[in-house]
């Protein structure tokens, strides 16, 4: 058994953590990465001398697999929690938000429309069974709780400008997990505890790199697979090129419209699902700025004039030499919006900024990036998970899976550790 050669593609965090299993447990993984770096959305790039993700991350109290790893690479003192708050740009001003008291001073909602609400998240954060929503569209479940009212005000922006023509065919359940997360990050009421390593993702990347080489495997960067070579149901091996690489397993990470591409011998009716998997794509702009925009760490945003339903202000969680700002702009890839240059977005975050903070000048703007990812988010209808063929797919020694797999959970770094550490232990059973 420990002689099995076994390859992974994809080093975003689900691949790195099958192969920090498999090696853990005595097998030399491969990983393929086709980017000349690990991380995947987590993935470091130098911004005007800060290395830095190149996509927001930040890790909740609940997030026990990612905590737990910390603690096997002995990297857990490179923890640090804040109390970080949340915002509301609308109605063209800053409003506290996050907490009951700033739910009752929020302008342009009834009394009964902010009971209505915060009974909704209240209730959302202690549900544990998601199973009972899995069948519901996601926006008439939140309508049949908060009202229309509160549903146009709080919930319309974030809906139309991250999904567009997928926003009302979502599933309640996984729209559920994204509330809850978050809610199991609140100590009290009125104050919620975020996390971040020191040194940011690359600290725990870096670590996952250095521990799967100490233990026997190997990954190679700038490795894109052109194949996955299957025969009479068996695997043989990957194809780069015009190189054959014999692997007794394969075990891909990678996004799951790509595996047609890779896999085209696979049975036609499983090829016919990951076609029909629908996505969302990101440009999300970074900002270096030489003052904070605001106090918040998450500010939600319903502005006729912006076209995003929040931004991320990460140096009000992690602290840094300079002020960072994540923008980003989610979309499916077919929109003519995402086929516009990066100058676009970049315009656009600058005014967006400075309307939020009037006081910002041109002087305060360091340098501003822009970041693509074709595949960001998966489009998860209802009964979503009930559509994707198994993991084991019907070939032998193929595992498969994204983050699609760990449905209703959103994606992050947390859950692809656990889901990909499983995927291993799966693999070598």
């Amino acid at each position: 058994m420990l002689s099995e050669r076994i390859a992974v593609l994809g080093a975003g965090p689900m691949g790195l953590a099958v192969a920090y299993q498999l090696a853990r447990e005595g097998h030399c993984p491969v990983v393929f990465e086709a980017d000349d770096r690990v991380g995947g959305m987590t993935a470091i790039f130098n911004f005007n001398g800060l290395d830095i993700e190149r996509f927001y991350h930040f890790h909740c109290t609940s997030d026990q697999a990612f905590l737990q790893v910390l603690e096997e690479l002995q990297i857990s003192d490179k923890m640090r929690w804040v109390e970080t708050k949340m915002g509301y740009f609308y109605q063209g001003a800053l409003h506290a938000w996050g907490n009951p008291f700033a739910l009752l001073r929020f302008p342009g909602l009834s009394l009964i429309a902010k009971f209505r609400y915060g009974l909704h998240a209240f209730l959302a954060t202690k549900r544990k069974d998601w199973r009972p929503l899995d069948n519901l569209e996601a926006t008439a479940w939140i309508k049949r709780w908060v009202g229309e009212e509160a549903f146009e005000v709080l919930w319309r922006k974030l809906f139309d400008y991250k999904f567009y023509d997928y926003a009302y065919g979502l599933s309640a359940a996984w729209i559920w997990s994204r509330i809850r997360r978050i809610g199991r990050s609140r100590y009290d009421l009125f104050r919620e505890k975020l996390g971040y390593l020191e040194g940011g993702s690359n600290t725990l990347l870096q670590a996952l790199t250095t521990d799967i080489a100490r233990h026997g495997g190997e990954i190679r960067l700038s490795s894109p697979v052109s194949r996955v070579i299957i025969e009479n149901a068996n695997i043989k091996g990957i194809q780069q090129g015009d190189v054959f690489h014999a692997f007794d397993k394969v075990i891909s990470t990678i996004p799951l419209p790509y595996v047609p591409r890779l896999m085209p011998d696979l049975p036609s009716e499983v090829l016919h699902v990951f076609q029909a998997i629908k996505n969302i794509a990101v440009v999300c702009v970074i900002a270096k700025l030489k003052k904070a925009v605001t106090e918040n760490f998450w500010l939600n945003t319903n502005d006729p004039d912006m076209d995003i339903p929040g931004l991320v202000e990460y140096t009000n969680l992690r602290p840094l030499e300079h002020h960072i700002v994540y923008v980003p702009f989610y979309m499916p890839a077919e929109h003519p919006k995402f086929k516009e240059p990066d100058s676009a977005f970049l315009d656009k975050v600058r005014r967006y900024l400075c309307k939020i903070n009037p006081a910002l000048t041109n002087d305060d703007f360091i340098d501003l990036r822009a970041s693509r990812y074709r595949y960001a988010q998966p489009i998860c209808e209802p009964a979503y998970l009930d559509r994707l063929p198994p993991v084991a797919l019907p070939v032998q020694g193929l595992w498969l899976a994204d983050t699609s797999y760990y449905y209703p959970e959103d994606r992050g770094i947390s859950e692809s550790i656990d889901f990909g550490r499983n995927l291993a232990r799966m693999a070598i059973t």
